[in-house]
């Protein structure tokens, strides 16, 4: 335990000597594990990076209660199921669309480079009262969760839901005559 708390203290206090040590040591073994669960090893290096850069980031707000080793793999075991869960909701999502163009339809006034695409978007997004594209930004491009959004901004869960569900109206009858709805309807769920 003694050796525990000195390799948290050394992280903490940002000893870089300390931080490799612990980085080499788990690393493989963090890898390995993330790989097991992603079934895909280049996720796996991935989610274990993005761990450690987190851990030497942000180490003043992590808590550590049990031992290092354990807030470790912890932490890459949800990291990983995570990852699994944005894919299911990636590839379902693939799928209702793929069910909903009919094959005959031609969607080639669509098609839009990506670049366009995100411009177009960005245009739309501009367009918004700024307190309500900052919340829409946080909600559907950061990952938000609504509580944390009104949390992070200091206004209330509802507050948050209306302003969302207004970008939201406001983005699909902007974007109407550029994207199939079912496609609008996907990216903005």
């Amino acid at each position: 335990m003694l050796e525990e708390q000195y390799l948290i203290n050394g992280i903490k206090s940002r000893n870089k000597i300390i931080f490799d040590f612990v980085f080499h040591y788990y690393y493989s073994g963090l890898c390995a594990y993330a790989e097991r669960i992603t079934k895909n090893e280049e996720v796996a290096e991935d989610i274990v990076q993005e761990l450690f850069i987190t851990l030497w980031i942000k180490f003043d707000s992590i808590q550590i209660n049990s031992s290092l080793k354990n807030y470790l793999f912890t932490s890459v075991k949800n990291r990983s199921l995570d990852y699994i869960k944005k894919e299911k909701t990636k590839e379902k999502g693939i799928q209702n669309i793929s069910y909903t163009i009919k094959p005959s339809e031609n969607l080639s006034i669509y098609w839009f480079a990506e670049s366009e695409l995100k411009e177009l978007i960005d245009k739309c997004l501009e367009s918004l009262p700024p307190r309500c594209c900052e919340i829409i930004v946080m909600s559907r491009f950061e990952g938000l969760k609504n509580q944390e959004i009104a949390d992070k901004l200091g206004i209330s869960k509802r507050t948050v839901e209306l302003q969302i569900s207004n970008a939201l109206r406001q983005l699909r009858e902007d974007l109407k005559n550029y994207l199939p709805s079912v496609l609008l309807g996907w990216l903005f769920i």
